[in-house]
């Protein structure tokens, strides 16, 4: 055997030791990597600029902004249900992209034209309120779709990495292009790298294509839609008690992010007065977020889930935050909050999320788009609202600064008693599932039919 040769396959076989691969999975790995950069980095581009925005809008008015994104997700899913009962599943990530990417051209036309205008900013931060949340899970929807269970472990976590990436490179850019660009050039570039990742998206699935697992599904199934029914998302939540359960979760994760969110626009409006400053700020704490959660993908996500199980990545975030807010409720001061949020930012990109998408490689299709759709969308912008009025109802008592946080510590000890149920209830779905692939499996706590 030639040296060359030779020492190729030395390294090949350290790279794959070393992030957990079997052979042939570099490739989708490589492109699921590439999808969620290019989605991130276009993302947290725009997220100081949508943090900007509601600002700009008024801090005690951000309830009023949660309640139009919940309403406007509202309005989202029946046109997202529609669209998949209409487009082929596999052209679904593509089709949703390409109207954002419209969307995008109209607001950075707005923001040249009209750059102060109020009703523009809470347009756009109620906008990418929606688009993050349903761009995301329809990334994370083919995701499971294209990889089973079992790879679906080892690998959602490194290819979170790509999102951390994005997460990274994105505020970066933001903090150094605002600046030069304005917020206008920003929305621009986004929908660029936007329109990268959908292709990246396509070649996921041509790779199944020529690579077909016992588990996934045929190129027949991928190239019909899901149904005909727009709101089959919600029906399909209702009548399965192991999603109503991931719903749960969505919920208290949804609150526990929403008081933390609340405290950080107050913080920093005190602390940092002018818009330029804010965004650079925002960025600032983006950029440490990211650079500790893609250490964690990389190098622990996959392992930790693989031998410890999908539970501990559930579980864990959860318990951290209620410590977190108990030590806000008696230092409430910006250096202390900023530790908490960092890490419940960088805990829920590296264990919560992927842990919470693995929960879906066990459902069948519709409910890997629609359901999913519809819990990670409609559950989690109404967990954003109810929680939002009622942080905004206990900061007006001024005399019990600590109530709030006491609170959101009780939500996380929930939140992590229902991760570790979701946890446990995969895991026999999991086993079922090799036995016998099959409809929607019965409640959260059996893997007997309904």
């Amino acid at each position: 055997m030639a040296p060359h040769r030779a020492a190729a396959q030395v390294l090949t076989r350290l790279v794959r030791h070393l992030f957990n691969l079997e052979p042939d999975e570099a490739p989708p790995v490589a492109a699921g990597l590439l999808m969620f950069f290019l989605l991130f980095t276009g993302y947290f581009m725009l997220r100081p600029v949508r943090e900007t925005m509601g600002i700009a809008g008024g801090v005690d008015n951000l309830q009023w902004l949660f309640t139009g994104t919940f309403i406007a997700t509202l309005a989202a899913l029946p046109l997202f249900g529609l669209l998949a009962s209409i487009v082929a599943r596999r052209h679904l990530l593509p089709w949703t992209y390409g109207f954002f990417v419209v969307n995008l051209l109209l607001f950075a036309a707005a923001f040249s034209s009209v750059p102060d205008n109020a009703w523009v900013a809470r347009t756009f931060y109620i906008w990418l309120s929606v688009f993050n949340l349903l761009a995301i899970s329809l990334a994370w929807s083919a995701l499971a779709d294209v990889l089973e269970p079992a790879q679906a472990k080892r690998l959602f976590g490194l290819v979170a990495g790509g999102a951390s990436l994005g997460g990274l490179a994105g505020p970066l850019l933001g903090t150094l292009l605002v600046a030069p660009l304005g917020h206008s050039g920003l929305v621009l570039l986004s929908a660029v790298l936007l329109a990268a990742s959908a292709g990246a998206g396509l070649w996921l699935y041509r790779w199944r294509d020529h690579h077909p697992a016992p588990a996934a599904p045929a190129a027949e199934e991928w190239r019909a839609p899901l149904g005909r029914n727009p709101f089959a998302g919600a029906t399909e939540v209702f009548r399965s008690p192991y999603l109503l359960g991931i719903a749960l979760f969505v919920v208290l994760l949804a609150s526990v992010s929403t008081f933390l969110y609340f405290e950080q626009a107050r913080m920093v409006a005190l602390h940092f007065t002018g818009r330029t400053e804010q965004t650079q700020v925002f960025g600032l704490i983006d950029t440490v977020v990211q650079v500790l959660a893609i250490l964690t993908q990389v190098f622990l996500t996959g392992r930790v889930a693989q031998k410890l199980g999908v539970g501990v990545l559930l579980v864990a975030v959860p318990l951290v935050v209620a410590a977190g807010f108990l030590w806000l409720a008696f230092a409430p001061v910006f250096a202390v909050f900023v530790v908490v949020m960092v890490v419940r930012r960088a805990g829920e990109y590296a264990f919560v999320r992927p842990g919470r998408e693995m929960l879906y490689t066990v459902v069948p299709a519709e409910q890997k788009y629609k359901a999913k759709n519809f819990i990670d969308t409609v559950v989690y912008r109404g967990g954003d609202a109810l929680s939002g009025w009622l942080k905004r109802g206990l900061d007006l008592l001024e005399s019990l600064p600590a109530l709030a946080m006491l609170i959101g510590a009780g939500i996380a000890l929930g939140w992590a008693v229902t991760g570790g149920v979701l946890g446990r209830a995969r895991g026999r779905r999991e086993i079922g599932e090799g036995q016998e692939k099959g409809p929607d499996k019965g409640d959260v706590m059996s893997p007997a039919p309904h």
